[in-house]
């Protein structure tokens, strides 16, 4: 069954240098998305935000809710509950995540659209590094392992979209500082939803090495820059 609305929600921890590209970037996804008839509202989830970032917001036509959790997986379950609340029908309804620091391309909603059309319950979407945040051997190092329309399957929540039942079926997003996505993603699996893995709508994230929970995104490159600089990789 093909959705008619989509829900993105944003978790934000401090992020003022780089929630208002974020957020203008999902701006023009939603503009090409209403184009073709897509009804699609955003939450952002200030947790536990000492900076900038509630004033950024506030510029945006999005629903802003305010935690003090300190956690993601909180703020991802808060958001999506948030959207979820106004509707009177979920059953064409699909939520779209992504992360404060990250810039969805033109196509993210509309694609996720069309998945729902094809299918699938649950989209795992790749991402890839701001590759101005890193050093020419790993810039070299990421194009030597990802090849374009071979999406590696990784879960991430920069790039994740699903079904509102699914939400439903599974209990959410665990209350967790980090992996809430991946825990999310393989209880959809077993539950015997569909999931897929797309780069057609490919997210690009920060590529800072020191993120805001304690290994995430920015815990894996750190790593493999250090797998780098010895010569393992």
């Amino acid at each position: 069954m093909i959705a008619t609305s989509v829900h993105v929600v944003v978790p934000v921890h401090n992020e003022e240098d780089l929630l208002q590209s974020c957020l203008d970037a999902i701006q023009c996804a939603t503009a090409t998305a209403r184009d073709i008839g897509i009804d699609v509202r955003t939450v952002v989830v200030l947790d536990a935000c000492t900076d900038r970032s509630a004033l950024i917001a506030q510029r945006y036509p999005v629903e802003i809710v305010e935690i003090d959790a300190g956690r993601v997986g909180v703020a991802r379950r808060v958001g999506t509950d948030a959207a979820l609340r106004r509707l009177d029908d979920e059953s064409r309804a699909w939520v779209a995540h992504t992360d404060a620091d990250s810039i969805v391309p033109g196509n993210w909603i509309t694609h996720q659209v069309a998945l729902s059309a094809g299918g699938s319950d649950v989209m795992i979407g790749t991402v890839r590094p701001d590759f101005a945040d890193l050093t020419l051997r790993h810039v070299q190092h990421w194009h030597a392992t990802h090849t374009p329309g071979r999406p590696n399957g990784h879960v991430h929540g920069a790039n994740l979209g699903f079904r509102a039942g699914v939400y439903r079926r599974v209990g959410g997003f665990a209350e967790v500082p980090e992996h809430e996505d991946v825990a999310f993603a393989a209880a959809a699996q077993a539950a015997g939803f569909v999931l897929t893995a797309s780069d057609v709508a490919e997210v690009m994230t920060s590529g800072r090495f020191i993120g805001r929970t304690p290994g995430g995104y920015a815990g894996y490159l750190a790593a493999q820059e250090a797998m780098l600089e010895s010569g393992v990789a």
